[in-house]
């Protein structure tokens, strides 16, 4: 038998939860409550859960990558959104051109680090 599978959900941790979470909901994600101290956040049909947990050496190594189809369009609406200017520690990047694609890094309140990118090839 092989090992077959419906979706893949990292989990992440967050230094301020309800911060964490405004941040999340205001970048476009929606979220389901799962517990007390944890939310499933999507977009269609792929998320993460975001915990309210937080181990300094495990958010400073947590990186998330998200693939898009239409990168500068993405970074354009997050530009819009002025998340850098709402909350604080949030980074947002240019685009950087890679040699399998081009991507720009987005870092959440906390510190987590998103690549939002796109592939030169379907094969990665």
């Amino acid at each position: 038998m092989k090992i077959s599978g419906k979706s893949i959900r990292a989990f992440i941790g967050s230094k301020n939860y309800t911060i964490s979470r405004n941040f999340y909901r205001d970048l476009g994600f929606e979220e389901v409550i799962t517990s007390k101290n944890m939310s499933y956040f999507h977009i269609g049909d792929f998320g993460f859960y975001l915990q309210d947990a937080y181990v300094k050496d495990w958010i400073d190594n947590s990186m998330i990558f998200l693939e898009v189809d239409n990168l500068e369009s993405i970074l354009k609406y997050i530009q819009n959104l002025k998340l850098t200017e709402k909350y604080e520690n949030v980074r947002l990047s240019r685009i950087v051109f890679n040699e399998w694609g081009k991507e720009f890094f987005l870092h959440d309140p906390s510190g987590v680090l998103w690549h939002i990118g796109k592939f030169n090839s379907k094969e990665l």
